[in-house]
């Protein structure tokens, strides 16, 4: 992975190929539903700051892969109906599924809930309300992610707790998807082991998966997302991304998924994945 992708300008627009490849992770993850209308051209032309051609552009790539199709009087609308992956597991699987911010990793987890029917735990999902809620309780903003205070006391309850919603769904014979960024715990070939050896005793595969993109395709993620709790990555977008290796692989046997823009749709990836874990 190239390093200096962190060094991409502000100013850089979208490309069509760019757009459409964003719009299909949405499609394909469950955000854009089966028959929803679309946005006029100049809807999204102003969302992404692009356009209206490239709006143009980049539905014609959608287009021409029948994720859209045109209706009159109607516009846009998505065309995806339901995918169901229907082999079933001898035994339960965990699908941990890791990456940094604006990667995809959400996206590619509701993506295989859709396909498995499997439970789905992301961090986000599951403790925000709670974080947020002990942050403003304890002086800080509802958005920090990058004190001490969060990340020595906030944080490791977060993901005791995301974990221990993972056992208790194995405990009970089931399957389950967990998103969270785990880069401290990826990278900690013991936290690994110990995981992979506590799904064992109750009968359980540990698959982990590391969701790799570049930094201007991450960027993009964060921005169209507007979540408060970017504004400080976004700010000291330079910084941030500084911090990040970009060619992290997880310290235990892994999956790497790619999400740059140039990539292979997830959903195609998502499907060999599954084909491999449920072999």
């Amino acid at each position: 992975m190239d390093s200096n992708l962190g060094d991409v300008p502000r100013s850089a627009k979208p490309t069509a190929a760019a757009i459409a490849h964003h719009v299909r992770t949405e499609i394909e993850a469950g955000r854009l539903a089966h028959r929803q209308p679309l946005p006029t051209s100049k809807e999204l032309a102003a969302e992404w700051g692009v356009s209206p051609a490239m709006i143009s552009r980049a539905m014609d790539i959608l287009a021409d892969d029948e994720l859209i199709i045109s209706k009159p009087r109607a516009g846009r609308i998505v065309n995806f109906p339901p995918r169901v992956h229907l082999s079933v597991p001898s035994r339960p699987k965990v699908l941990l599924v890791g990456g940094y911010a604006g990667s995809g990793k959400t996206e590619l987890g509701r993506i295989l809930a859709r396909l498995t029917h499997w439970p789905m735990l992301d961090k986000d999902t599951t403790t925000r309300p709670v974080v947020e809620q002990a942050l403003e309780l304890l002086g800080k903003s509802p958005h920090d992610r990058e004190s001490t205070l969060y990340r020595e006391s906030i944080r490791p309850a977060e993901y005791e707790a995301l974990i221990a919603g993972m056992m208790e769904n194995v405990e009970c014979g089931t399957s389950a998807i967990v998103t969270a960024p785990f880069a401290l715990e990826l990278a900690d070939r013991t936290w690994c082991d110990r995981t992979a050896a506590n799904l064992a005793r109750l009968g359980a595969d540990l698959h982990v998966i590391w969701v790799r993109c570049d930094a201007e395709s991450m960027r993009r993620y964060i921005r169209h997302r507007g979540a408060a709790r970017d504004a400080s990555k976004l700010a000291n977008w330079d910084d941030y991304v500084k911090g990040l290796n970009l060619a992290f692989e997880p310290a235990i046997e892994h999956t790497i998924i790619s999400n740059s823009a140039n990539a292979r749709p997830l959903q195609e990836q998502a499907e060999q994945l599954l084909a491999t874990v449920t072999a």
